[in-house]
């Protein structure tokens, strides 16, 4: 008789737990199947660490198949779920699809980040969902700094050197916190104009930090917010994003090249297209965590809309905590399917919460005891160290040499502002050139999506997210081939050459485009489109931007 198959949609916390706990209980009974874009669990907590040049990237990512042995890891994002024929389609990494079968499901496919209507945010954020946009920010932020410093303007020095930060919750707090101290060491060794240091703005419509949390904790970091020189600025938010700032709502405009979206998240849009009862974008389920009228397919982590069963009538917030958790409860329930143990219901009690600040400050309230200063940071660190399911030593060894030595702030330049869009179902996979709109699967089928007219595969049109300058241009970045440029195409690590495999058709060819500079037949010059931009590294492809959406902005 064939074993039983589990598949495991998504390794966040809520899908890690529960293949990890599943394949022990297991013992080879069941085949275990994990279906994830990336080879990695991402540790969230620490992200903003490694935006601050902190943490090195691989620290906060921990193997898959090396902690999961007895799973089998399939890269590919989901793309429709056939409810009655159990099955799951996916998208692979290079394009290709598959199918998999089950006889027991688990979504657990996480969150992305959360939009408004608001106009301009969509083209001109940037979120901090996955590791992609942590190395695109620190990038980001250290080449403003250079820019900065180099500058004899004043005004550019200071919009160069303004970082706007919108979400005063656990990321939001954090990044704007880190972020203080990685500028400041920045400038100490590369000073700006006399009078100026890099200035960072929290924004939030609550009437306090952390506003989630207990009054204490949030007292204990805004103090430390402030006393660093964060302008920390509650009942106010951004009204409108444009290329060169943000206008607030209390009708100031900020100048600045800098809008990290940190307002919170939503479920990833993979639950919408089940067709099942939704409670705000959430899979509704019941406290075993099972779908009413599909025993055999679970939920957990922030797809799912869990009961809170210490407060009727509630669910259960959308944290890392509750989602570690109910991926514990989710593996025993699906062991107890088979016969297995016992069915359990999901239920919590809050041991406390621990925020980083930076340094040696954080805020912590562990069994309900508030900390901060020193004691909160050691309490916060020994957490972090004590939840991580790896590379322990390692981050223990990055934080120790962070106190004795400087942090080396360079760009590395492997992350552009179009390979991290805003408006995405995947923020954990960086776009690449030559890959369809959307990043993920079209929810009706297993193929991609098809892109938007004048999107990616296409080109951006100009003035783009990140409010860079075009490249050669006062205070631009290089062209290819110059230091710090992108290589040329059909050089290692280049593009594909056009009329390639994967590349695009050759310009003046059938279908093609003209290239600038180019003849006709009869030896006259042939101009480029009027909407042609020029070539440059943030130019091909541009971000997403889903036709489904208003032009205005995203609900």
């Amino acid at each position: 008789m064939s074993r039983p198959r589990i598949v495991i949609v998504g390794a966040g916390f809520a899908g890690y737990r529960t293949a990890q706990i599943l394949s022990r209980k297991a013992r080879g009974r069941a085949e275990i199947v994990m279906l994830n874009p990336t080879d990695y669990f991402l540790y969230l907590p620490l992200l903003p660490q490694v935006a601050a040049g902190i943490l090195e990237p691989r620290r906060v990512t921990v193997s898959l198949s090396g902690t999961l042995p007895e799973v089998k890891l399939v890269l590919g994002e989901a793309g429709r779920i056939d409810l009655d024929a159990r099955q799951v389609h996916y998208t692979g990494p290079e394009g290709e699809g598959g199918t998999l079968s089950y006889d027991r499901l688990v979504l657990a496919a996480g969150s992305v980040n959360k939009l408004l209507p608001i106009p301009g945010v969509a083209e001109h954020a940037h979120g901090f969902r996955g590791l992609p946009e942590a190395l695109y920010l620190r990038d980001h932020v250290t080449r403003q700094v250079e820019l900065a410093a180099a500058t004899d303007d004043p005004k550019r020095c200071s919009s160069r050197c303004t970082f706007v930060v919108v979400g005063a919750g656990y990321t939001g707090t954090e990044v704007a916190a880190h972020g203080q101290l990685f500028t400041d060491a920045q400038v100490a060794k590369q000073p700006l104009r006399t009078g100026m240091r890099p200035r960072w703005i929290l924004l939030d419509i609550a009437d306090r930090v952390l506003p989630e949390l207990d009054e204490r904790l949030s007292r204990t970091a805004d103090a430390v917010l402030r006393e660093r020189g964060v302008d920390v600025r509650m009942g106010t938010s951004v009204k409108e994003a444009t290329p060169d700032g943000v206008l607030l709502t209390d009708g100031e405009f900020v100048d600045t090249r800098t809008l990290v979206w940190c307002v919170g998240v939503r479920p990833d849009p993979l639950a919408e297209s089940l067709g099942l009862p939704m409670e705000r974008g959430r899979l509704l389920v019941d406290p075993h965590l099972q779908v009413p009228g599909r025993p055999e397919v679970f939920a957990c982590g922030d797809a799912a809309a869990v009961p809170d069963l210490e407060n009727p009538g509630s669910y259960t917030p959308m944290t890392a905590q509750h989602a570690w958790r109910q991926g514990k409860v989710c593996a025993h329930n699906i062991a107890a399917s088979f016969g297995d143990g016992q069915r359990q219901a999901y239920r919590h009690k809050d041991l406390g919460f621990v925020v980083d600040l930076g340094g040696a400050k954080a805020a912590a309230n562990p069994l309900g005891v508030n900390l901060s200063g020193v004691a909160a940071g050691a309490v916060t660190r020994g957490y972090h160290l004590a939840a991580m399911p790896g590379n322990r030593v390692r981050v223990a060894a990055d934080w120790l040499l962070d106190t004795v030595l400087p942090r080396q702030a360079v760009q590395l330049g492997l992350v552009r502002s179009w390979s991290v869009p805003l408006d995405t179902a995947s923020p954990e996979v960086a776009r690449v050139p030559g890959r369809p709109l959307g990043d993920t699967p079209s929810p009706g089928g297993a193929g991609p999506a098809e892109p938007a007219k004048n999107q990616p595969g296409g080109e951006p049109a100009k003035n783009q997210p990140d409010g860079e300058p075009a490249k050669n241009q006062p205070d631009g970045e290089p062209a290819k081939n110059q230091p710090g440029g992108e290589p040329a195409k059909n050089q290692p690590g280049g593009e594909p050459a056009r009329n390639q495999p994967g590349g695009e058709p050759a310009r003046n060819q059938p279908g093609g485009e003209p290239v600038k500079g180019s003849t006709d037949a009869g030896g006259k010059a042939l101009a480029p489109p009027p909407d042609q931009p020029e070539p440059g590294p943030d130019v091909a492809p541009g971000p997403v931007r889903r036709t489904d959406r208003p032009s205005q902005g995203d609900a």
